[in-house]
């Protein structure tokens, strides 16, 4: 080819590159990260250790097990009773947009690096979806499809990620949380003050709530910085800080939430919540200390409020990583 025709082809692909260029850096693109923002910023789960690929139970127990760097992709849906411990350095990731775990969940306890994506996890009965415990850190819990149903009652399912027992540094992003009561739970008792003060460092971003009834998440002790969620269908209440947690609340959309943010009930001491930047939606609010948890120690992008409700539904939940 000349040099002058390689010159033509060259000028003529410039505008579909220009395109595809645009694309990537815009829209539900930017939902595809590569590493998590926010407390649990330098988690790279299995980076750099094996893969391997299960579709059983017993194939998946055997593979999560240890503190060695490895990735496990999930393909297809896998039954359990209770919960799988994960170990640390682990990255536990789904295949194409439909696969995970249903009937039960994933414990990381005591652990530290772990990756949680691209799963859709389900009814787990009797115990929560994701439970991150025992002072396990540098968790990053993204891009998955999270429910169980609203048929059986408030107490039958527990959590769909419940962090608690002084956990810390710990990212939940892009995840679609739906029909659920008791979604996410940070600091499991108000007598828990000694272990858990300094700790439960949390941030949730870009999460779409729908169809749910309350802890969303609920904190005690810790500090959570909650921002470019969209809430949807929430008959009780969103945001809720007690036992002195301290909440920042930016760039969130509420729509048919009854209450967005509270400070008090349901515990013996409030907590403190700061506000910017959010669509109530009709919304109520009940803060009845502020606080002074005004700016994240770390670097972050807000979306502005007025693009969250697209962002976030065309970029939540499973198929777009993974």
């Amino acid at each position: 080819m000349s040099a002058t025709l390689r010159r033509k082809v060259a000028l003529a692909l410039l505008p579909a590159c220009a395109a595809l260029a645009a694309t990537l850096l815009a829209g539900p693109a930017q939902a595809a990260t590569s590493a998590p923002e926010g407390y649990g910023a330098g988690t790279t789960g299995g980076a750099g250790g094996a893969t391997s690929t299960v579709s059983s139970l017993s194939a998946f127990t055997a593979a999560v097990k240890g503190d060695a760097a490895k990735t496990v992709r999930v393909s297809g849906t896998i039954t359990l009773s209770g919960q799988v411990k994960v170990g640390s350095n682990t990255t536990v990731v789904g295949v194409g947009a439909n696969s995970g775990f249903t009937g039960g969940g994933l414990s990381l306890d005591g652990v530290h690096n772990v990756i949680v994506q691209n799963l859709r996890i389900s009814k787990a009965v009797g115990t929560d979806a994701i439970t991150i415990i025992r002072g396990a850190n540098h968790i990053w819990v993204d891009h998955d499809d999270l429910s169980s149903d609203l048929s059986h009652g408030k107490d039958y399912y527990d959590g769909l990620v419940d962090i608690t027992h002084a956990a810390d540094y710990i990212t939940v992003s892009w995840n679609h949380f739906h029909d659920h009561y008791k979604v996410s739970l940070v600091g499991h008792s108000d007598s828990n003050a000694a272990e858990d003060t300094g700790h439960l460092r949390v941030t949730y971003a870009h999460n779409w709530f729908s169809n749910v009834n309350s802890r969303l998440p609920s904190v005690r002790f810790g500090t959570a910085h909650i921002y470019d969620n969209y809430f949807q269908n929430v008959t009780d209440s969103a945001v809720h800080s007690r036992m002195n947690a301290q909440a920042l609340v930016q760039n969130n959309v509420f729509r048919g939430t009854k209450t967005a943010v509270t400070t008090t009930g349901d515990s013996k001491v409030d907590g403190y919540a700061n506000l910017s930047g959010n669509d109530l939606g009709g919304a109520a609010t009940d803060i009845t200390r502020t606080g002074s948890f005004t700016k994240p120690p770390y670097a972050f992008t807000l979306t502005p409020t007025s693009s969250v409700v697209s962002t976030v539904t065309a970029g939540a939940g499973t198929g777009i990583v993974g």
